[in-house]
């Protein structure tokens, strides 16, 4: 059972927003049984810097207020340490948070964290690069790289939504070959998830994918029609049945992943690699603060 003594709380506070969230959620944490001590950063460049300086003080949990970009671009730091990882989410789609159960708002999500049930998870790996919750190639990372600066946060989970629907008209489809040698399988996609958790884009799209399942999953849209791809999403939104049938899915503990042509893949939101890679998981690689099982006595 791990005891917390201390704690960082390091906040992506460069918004307006970000930085009321953060003055509550330092609030909350002054009323935690163990010490916490506040890095709001209002430069995200800074931030790996305030994670490096925070571990110097040698805490038992760090506290990472964001979006999922700023979890998987932070979460390496954390990996073959000897502490835990706590998650305020702050961004817009909050995947990360919602495959771990973890609650959206601060006072939820700083109950758990201060709830002292941990569970030790697996993260994704693209290459040496490891990730929280889900990479993807096709439109995500065309979206990554045009939406305008400020836009997803300004216009919202709704905003991003429509911008997603207005970047279908400038893409197009492509083959994806997964696995190598005489094991490789090459079918046409129009989308490519490599998922550690079963949200992506604040949906609930891999169902199979879980971060304690020791296995990375990689799910391809089927088709060479942009219309499956909508239907593929609605179907998955709606939570249809039909959904199933509109994606393939791998399953192991390194798969390799190629498209042709090349693509841009975007991890956690942030366009970061290109095809081939290697998808990994890395099994157990940290513990984070997490609800309790319902099950579980909180005593």
């Amino acid at each position: 059972m791990r005891q917390i003594q201390s704690a960082a709380l390091i906040v992506n506070a460069k918004s307006r927003k970000g930085r009321k969230l953060f003055r509550k959620a330092a609030e909350i944490a002054r009323t935690f049984p163990f010490k916490v001590d506040s890095y709001p950063v209002r430069n995200p460049n800074l931030l790996e810097d305030a994670v490096k300086k925070a571990l110097k003080a040698d805490p038992d949990m760090i506290i990472l207020g964001g979006g999922d970009g700023t979890m998987s671009g932070l979460v390496d730091l954390l990996v073959g340490k000897d502490v835990a990882l706590g998650v305020l989410p702050l961004g817009t789609a909050n995947s990360f948070a919602r495959t771990l159960g973890i609650p959206l708002d601060v006072e939820g999500a700083m109950k758990v964290i201060a709830g002292g049930h941990f569970r030790r998870i697996d993260l994704g790996m693209v290459d040496d690069d490891y990730f929280a919750n889900c990479a993807a190639i096709g439109i995500s990372p065309l979206i990554a790289e045009t939406v305008p600066h400020g836009f997803k946060a300004w216009a919202g989970r709704v905003g991003y939504l429509s911008w997603a629907m207005l970047m279908l008209f400038r893409f197009k489809p492509f083959r994806l070959t997964v696995g190598e040698g005489a094991a490789a399988e090459t079918i046409d996609a129009l989308e490519v998830r490599i998922a550690n958790g079963g949200y992506h884009g604040g949906t609930e799209l891999v169902d199979d994918a879980h971060v304690d399942s020791g296995e990375i999953v990689v799910q391809a849209v089927v088709g060479k029609a942009l219309p499956f791809l909508a239907w593929s999403w609605l179907t998955s939104v709606l939570r249809l049945p039909a959904r199933r049938q509109t994606t393939r899915e791998f399953h192991g503990r390194a798969l390799r992943v190629a498209t042709d042509p090349p693509l841009a893949i975007s991890i956690d939101g942030e366009v970061l690699a290109k095809t081939p890679v290697t998808a990994r998981v890395a099994v157990g690689a940290i513990e984070i603060a997490a609800p309790r099982p319902v099950s579980q006595p909180s005593g």
